[in-house]
């Protein structure tokens, strides 16, 4: 599981960035100041580090000198949209610099790209009894393999990536087959039957009235 901590002194931004990448499949942890950002970065290695500009005790242009010579990317999350702030944090060294405000899917998919360039990636998903190796495409269940097609993986991976989430059909459809949904369920319908029972997830993989599905934790 990747390694992101997040340093914003804005709690309620923090706290909405350490959710939803958590949902993601990422381990956040969060600091709300500079110095705490300083020592969490002295204790633990990360795969990324989301960086405010304007922090308290130490500010985010010094924390990045500091985090530079640890290899480690950071994008930028900051209320200085200028261009010449812009400009500034891209030579000082972050890999991408964020404006607030912002989607948090548009955050999901530029901490997904920069984790790419750096060569890491998702290479086990953990949930419950269930363990999912993205490299190898290998399912297993309490240390004993479980034979997935393609589609039941990749449906697997969206579910749990999704978790506790009420997931229209259309949209798990359309994520998983690739393809716009026509409102032909059978197809999505049989392959959650056959992935409940798998797994042995009848009670986990719930069936959400005139929505779709929901895994729950």
């Amino acid at each position: 599981m990747l390694n992101i901590l997040i340093v914003e002194d804005d709690r309620a931004i923090a706290n909405l960035i350490y959710m939803n990448l958590c949902d993601e499949g990422y381990r956040c942890t969060c600091a709300y100041d500079g110095k705490q950002g300083a020592d969490l970065i002295e204790k633990e290695n990360y795969d990324l580090i989301l960086l405010d500009i304007m922090l308290p005790e130490i500010d985010g242009y010094e924390l990045l000198e500091y985090i530079k010579p640890l290899g480690t990317p950071v994008i930028f999350i900051t209320a200085k949209g200028a261009l010449d702030d812009r400009i500034k944090g891209l030579k000082l060294g972050a890999d991408d610099y964020l404006v607030k405000p912002f989607q948090i899917g548009e955050l999901s998919a530029r901490v997904g790209a920069v984790l790419r360039r750096y060569g890491k990636s998702e290479r086990q998903i953990d949930f419950a009894d269930v363990s999912i190796n993205m490299d190898s495409h290998q399912v297993s269940k309490n240390g004993r393999n479980v034979d997935l097609t393609v589609k039941e993986f990749d449906l697997l991976v969206e579910l749990v990536r999704n978790k506790n989430v009420a997931l229209y059909r259309d949209r798990l459809y359309e994520k998983v087959w690739g393809e716009a949904f026509i409102g032909e369920t059978r197809t999505l319908d049989s392959h959650i039957q056959r992935l409940r029972k798998k797994l042995g997830w009848e009670e986990r993989i719930k069936t959400v009235f005139r929505i779709g599905y929901r895994l729950e934790e």
